[in-house]
Protein backbone atom coordinates (compact mmCIF):
# COMPACT_ATOMS: atom_id res chain seq x y z
CA UNK A 1 0.00 0.00 0.00
CA UNK A 2 1.30 3.48 -0.83
CA UNK A 3 0.90 6.09 1.91
CA UNK A 4 -1.20 9.05 0.89
CA UNK A 5 -0.60 11.40 3.80
CA UNK A 6 0.08 14.90 2.52
CA UNK A 7 2.56 17.02 4.42
CA UNK A 8 1.34 20.39 5.54
CA UNK A 9 3.24 23.36 6.92
CA UNK A 10 3.97 23.04 10.66
CA UNK A 11 1.43 24.86 12.84
CA UNK A 12 2.18 28.45 13.78
CA UNK A 13 3.76 29.10 17.15
CA UNK A 14 1.02 29.26 19.76
CA UNK A 15 -1.43 27.21 17.68
CA UNK A 16 -3.57 24.73 19.58
CA UNK A 17 -2.02 21.25 19.71
CA UNK A 18 -3.61 18.66 17.44
CA UNK A 19 -3.06 15.81 19.91
CA UNK A 20 -5.51 15.40 22.81
CA UNK A 21 -3.05 14.32 25.49
CA UNK A 22 -5.69 13.42 28.05
CA UNK A 23 -7.62 11.20 25.64
CA UNK A 24 -4.39 9.60 24.46
CA UNK A 25 -3.37 8.79 28.06
CA UNK A 26 -6.75 7.16 28.67
CA UNK A 27 -6.47 5.12 25.47
CA UNK A 28 -3.00 4.01 26.52
CA UNK A 29 -4.30 2.90 29.91
CA UNK A 30 -7.46 1.20 28.67
CA UNK A 31 -6.28 -0.28 25.34
CA UNK A 32 -2.56 -0.35 24.65
CA UNK A 33 -0.66 -0.78 27.89
CA UNK A 34 -1.84 -4.35 28.47
CA UNK A 35 -0.19 -5.49 25.23
CA UNK A 36 3.17 -5.60 27.03
CA UNK A 37 1.98 -7.62 30.04
CA UNK A 38 3.80 -10.78 28.85
CA UNK A 39 7.02 -8.75 28.76
CA UNK A 40 6.50 -7.43 32.29
CA UNK A 41 5.73 -10.89 33.60
CA UNK A 42 8.76 -12.48 31.95
CA UNK A 43 11.12 -9.87 33.38
CA UNK A 44 9.68 -10.02 36.90
CA UNK A 45 9.82 -13.79 36.90
CA UNK A 46 13.41 -13.83 35.70
CA UNK A 47 14.52 -11.32 38.34
CA UNK A 48 12.39 -12.86 41.11
CA UNK A 49 10.79 -9.49 41.86
CA UNK A 50 9.25 -9.64 45.32
CA UNK A 51 9.20 -8.15 48.85
CA UNK A 52 12.94 -7.39 48.88
CA UNK A 53 12.82 -5.52 45.55
CA UNK A 54 13.09 -1.75 45.36
CA UNK A 55 12.07 -0.97 41.79
CA UNK A 56 12.40 2.22 39.75
CA UNK A 57 10.23 2.30 36.63
CA UNK A 58 11.42 4.75 33.96
CA UNK A 59 8.64 6.02 31.71
CA UNK A 60 6.12 4.26 33.95
CA UNK A 61 3.11 5.58 32.03
CA UNK A 62 -0.22 4.81 33.67
CA UNK A 63 1.38 2.35 36.05
CA UNK A 64 0.33 -1.16 35.01
CA UNK A 65 3.87 -2.55 35.23
CA UNK A 66 4.29 -0.90 38.63
CA UNK A 67 1.02 -2.39 39.83
CA UNK A 68 2.17 -5.86 38.80
CA UNK A 69 5.46 -5.43 40.68
CA UNK A 70 3.68 -4.05 43.76
CA UNK A 71 1.34 -7.08 43.73
CA UNK A 72 4.48 -9.21 44.15
CA UNK A 73 5.40 -7.19 47.25
CA UNK A 74 7.98 -4.87 45.67
CA UNK A 75 8.44 -1.26 46.73
CA UNK A 76 7.94 0.71 43.52
CA UNK A 77 8.72 4.20 42.27
CA UNK A 78 7.44 5.34 38.89
CA UNK A 79 8.82 8.28 36.92
CA UNK A 80 7.29 9.86 33.84
CA UNK A 81 7.09 13.28 32.24
CA UNK A 82 3.43 12.95 31.19
CA UNK A 83 1.07 14.37 33.82
CA UNK A 84 -2.02 12.74 32.31
CA UNK A 85 -0.53 9.24 32.38
CA UNK A 86 0.78 9.77 35.91
CA UNK A 87 -2.67 10.82 37.09
CA UNK A 88 -3.96 7.43 35.92
CA UNK A 89 -1.02 5.69 37.63
CA UNK A 90 -1.96 7.37 40.90
CA UNK A 91 -5.56 6.23 40.48
CA UNK A 92 -4.30 2.66 40.13
CA UNK A 93 -1.67 2.60 42.85
CA UNK A 94 -2.67 5.33 45.28
CA UNK A 95 -6.43 5.78 45.00
CA UNK A 96 -6.57 7.28 48.50
CA UNK A 97 -4.73 10.62 48.62
CA UNK A 98 -3.88 9.97 52.27
CA UNK A 99 -1.86 6.93 51.17
CA UNK A 100 0.11 9.09 48.75
CA UNK A 101 1.25 11.28 51.65
CA UNK A 102 2.38 8.53 54.01
CA UNK A 103 3.42 5.51 51.91
CA UNK A 104 7.04 5.06 50.95
CA UNK A 105 6.62 1.69 49.22
CA UNK A 106 4.69 3.26 46.33
CA UNK A 107 5.80 6.57 44.85
CA UNK A 108 4.78 8.35 41.64
CA UNK A 109 7.14 11.10 40.49
CA UNK A 110 6.65 13.53 37.64
CA UNK A 111 9.83 14.68 35.99
CA UNK A 112 13.26 13.14 35.52
CA UNK A 113 14.79 10.07 37.19
CA UNK A 114 17.07 12.31 39.23
CA UNK A 115 14.04 13.45 41.21
CA UNK A 116 13.27 9.88 42.33
CA UNK A 117 16.18 9.36 44.73
CA UNK A 118 15.36 7.46 47.91
CA UNK A 119 17.27 6.58 51.06
CA UNK A 120 17.79 2.96 49.98
CA UNK A 121 19.33 2.30 46.58
CA UNK A 122 17.15 0.68 43.94
CA UNK A 123 17.72 -3.00 43.25
CA UNK A 124 15.89 -3.06 39.91
CA UNK A 125 15.51 -0.34 37.26
CA UNK A 126 13.15 -0.97 34.34
CA UNK A 127 12.79 0.85 31.04
CA UNK A 128 9.78 -0.91 29.54
CA UNK A 129 9.20 1.56 26.71
CA UNK A 130 10.70 -0.40 23.79
CA UNK A 131 13.36 1.21 21.65
CA UNK A 132 14.36 0.20 18.16
CA UNK A 133 11.82 1.71 15.77
CA UNK A 134 12.50 5.47 15.89
CA UNK A 135 15.72 7.35 15.25
CA UNK A 136 17.00 8.92 18.45
CA UNK A 137 15.17 6.61 20.86
CA UNK A 138 18.41 4.97 22.04
CA UNK A 139 19.91 8.37 22.81
CA UNK A 140 16.83 9.38 24.80
CA UNK A 141 17.03 6.16 26.81
CA UNK A 142 20.71 6.82 27.44
CA UNK A 143 19.84 10.19 28.93
CA UNK A 144 17.37 8.60 31.34
CA UNK A 145 19.91 5.98 32.37
CA UNK A 146 22.55 8.63 33.06
CA UNK A 147 20.29 9.92 35.84
CA UNK A 148 18.86 6.60 36.98
CA UNK A 149 21.93 4.38 37.28
CA UNK A 150 23.52 6.42 40.13
CA UNK A 151 20.33 5.79 42.15
CA UNK A 152 20.78 2.01 41.92
CA UNK A 153 22.98 -0.13 44.12
CA UNK A 154 25.98 -2.14 43.01
CA UNK A 155 24.84 -5.25 41.17
CA UNK A 156 21.34 -3.86 40.63
CA UNK A 157 19.52 -5.12 37.55
CA UNK A 158 18.75 -2.60 34.81
CA UNK A 159 16.24 -3.89 32.28
CA UNK A 160 16.22 -2.43 28.77
CA UNK A 161 13.59 -3.42 26.22
CA UNK A 162 13.29 -3.14 22.48
CA UNK A 163 11.29 -4.20 19.45
CA UNK A 164 12.23 -7.53 17.98
CA UNK A 165 13.29 -8.11 14.35
CA UNK A 166 10.92 -6.37 11.89
CA UNK A 167 10.12 -9.70 10.23
CA UNK A 168 8.72 -10.93 13.56
CA UNK A 169 6.85 -7.72 14.43
CA UNK A 170 3.74 -7.16 12.34
CA UNK A 171 3.32 -3.71 13.87
CA UNK A 172 6.61 -2.55 12.36
CA UNK A 173 5.03 -2.30 8.92
CA UNK A 174 2.16 -0.24 10.33
CA UNK A 175 4.60 2.15 12.00
CA UNK A 176 6.57 2.56 8.78
CA UNK A 177 3.57 3.23 6.56
CA UNK A 178 1.78 5.66 8.86
CA UNK A 179 4.74 7.60 10.21
CA UNK A 180 6.78 7.84 7.01
CA UNK A 181 5.30 11.02 5.51
CA UNK A 182 6.31 13.03 8.58
CA UNK A 183 9.96 12.00 8.42
CA UNK A 184 11.26 14.97 6.36
CA UNK A 185 9.93 17.35 9.01
CA UNK A 186 11.84 15.70 11.86
CA UNK A 187 15.43 16.44 10.98
CA UNK A 188 16.43 12.81 11.39
CA UNK A 189 15.02 12.45 14.93
CA UNK A 190 11.84 10.50 15.48
CA UNK A 191 11.80 8.96 11.99
CA UNK A 192 11.07 5.27 11.65
CA UNK A 193 14.13 3.05 11.34
CA UNK A 194 14.65 -0.72 11.17
CA UNK A 195 15.53 -2.42 14.45
CA UNK A 196 19.17 -3.35 15.01
CA UNK A 197 19.80 -6.50 17.03
CA UNK A 198 22.55 -4.78 19.09
CA UNK A 199 20.54 -1.67 20.07
CA UNK A 200 20.15 -2.67 23.71
CA UNK A 201 23.76 -3.78 24.16
CA UNK A 202 25.04 -0.46 22.82
CA UNK A 203 22.84 1.53 25.19
CA UNK A 204 23.97 -0.60 28.13
CA UNK A 205 27.65 -0.19 27.22
CA UNK A 206 27.33 3.60 26.94
CA UNK A 207 25.69 3.65 30.39
CA UNK A 208 28.60 1.71 31.89
CA UNK A 209 26.51 -1.42 32.54
CA UNK A 210 27.55 -5.02 31.95
CA UNK A 211 25.15 -7.45 30.26
CA UNK A 212 23.77 -10.34 32.29
CA UNK A 213 21.44 -12.15 29.90
CA UNK A 214 18.58 -11.42 27.56
CA UNK A 215 15.35 -12.90 26.32
CA UNK A 216 12.57 -12.60 23.76
CA UNK A 217 8.87 -12.47 24.58
CA UNK A 218 5.86 -12.76 22.28
CA UNK A 219 3.56 -9.77 22.80
CA UNK A 220 0.77 -9.91 20.23
CA UNK A 221 -1.28 -6.76 19.79
CA UNK A 222 -4.95 -7.72 19.84
CA UNK A 223 -7.88 -5.30 19.51
CA UNK A 224 -11.65 -5.65 19.54
CA UNK A 225 -11.96 -3.75 16.26
CA UNK A 226 -10.11 -1.41 13.91
CA UNK A 227 -11.18 1.71 15.83
CA UNK A 228 -9.68 0.35 19.05
CA UNK A 229 -6.50 -0.54 17.17
CA UNK A 230 -6.15 2.97 15.77
CA UNK A 231 -6.75 4.56 19.17
CA UNK A 232 -4.38 2.18 20.91
CA UNK A 233 -1.54 2.65 18.46
CA UNK A 234 -1.89 6.42 18.45
CA UNK A 235 -1.74 6.40 22.25
CA UNK A 236 1.91 5.30 22.03
CA UNK A 237 2.84 8.76 20.76
CA UNK A 238 4.68 7.24 17.80
CA UNK A 239 2.24 8.85 15.37
CA UNK A 240 2.26 12.37 16.84
CA UNK A 241 4.70 13.75 14.21
CA UNK A 242 2.42 12.47 11.46
CA UNK A 243 -0.59 14.10 13.11
CA UNK A 244 1.27 17.41 13.38
CA UNK A 245 2.47 17.19 9.77
CA UNK A 246 -0.94 16.32 8.32
CA UNK A 247 -4.14 16.02 10.35
CA UNK A 248 -5.84 13.60 12.71
CA UNK A 249 -8.44 12.31 10.25
CA UNK A 250 -5.86 11.58 7.57
CA UNK A 251 -3.62 9.68 10.00
CA UNK A 252 -6.62 7.68 11.20
CA UNK A 253 -7.43 6.78 7.60
CA UNK A 254 -3.89 5.67 6.81
CA UNK A 255 -3.66 3.66 10.01
CA UNK A 256 -6.94 1.87 9.28
CA UNK A 257 -5.70 0.97 5.81
CA UNK A 258 -2.36 -0.29 7.15
CA UNK A 259 -4.20 -2.44 9.70
CA UNK A 260 -6.51 -4.02 7.14
CA UNK A 261 -4.28 -7.08 6.48
CA UNK A 262 -4.41 -7.91 10.19
CA UNK A 263 -8.19 -7.65 10.60
CA UNK A 264 -10.03 -10.95 10.98
CA UNK A 265 -13.46 -11.86 9.67
CA UNK A 266 -15.03 -11.12 13.07
CA UNK A 267 -13.61 -7.57 12.98
CA UNK A 268 -10.88 -8.11 15.55
CA UNK A 269 -7.32 -7.04 14.78
CA UNK A 270 -4.40 -9.32 15.60
CA UNK A 271 -0.73 -8.50 15.05
CA UNK A 272 1.95 -10.91 16.30
CA UNK A 273 5.03 -9.19 17.72
CA UNK A 274 8.20 -10.21 19.50
CA UNK A 275 9.96 -7.94 21.97
CA UNK A 276 13.44 -8.32 23.36
CA UNK A 277 14.78 -7.47 26.81
CA UNK A 278 18.33 -7.16 28.13
CA UNK A 279 19.23 -7.51 31.80
CA UNK A 280 22.31 -5.43 32.60
CA UNK A 281 24.05 -4.91 35.95
CA UNK A 282 25.42 -1.87 37.73
CA UNK A 283 29.14 -2.44 38.32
Amino acid sequence: MTPTLVRQHPPRTGAAPRVDLRARARDWSEIQERMLVPLYEAVYERLDVGPTTRLLGLGCGSGLALLMAASRGAAVTGVDACADRLALARERLLPDERDARVRDDIRIVRGSPGEAARADAYTVVTAFEPIGCLAGDAERLGGLLAEAVPLAGRGAAVVLTGWGPPERCATASVLRVAAGPAEPLRGGTGAWRPTDRDDLERVAARAGLWPDGSGRVACPFGYADADSAVRGLKSTGLFDPAVMATDQAQVDKELAEALHPYQRQDGTVWMPNVFRYLVARVP
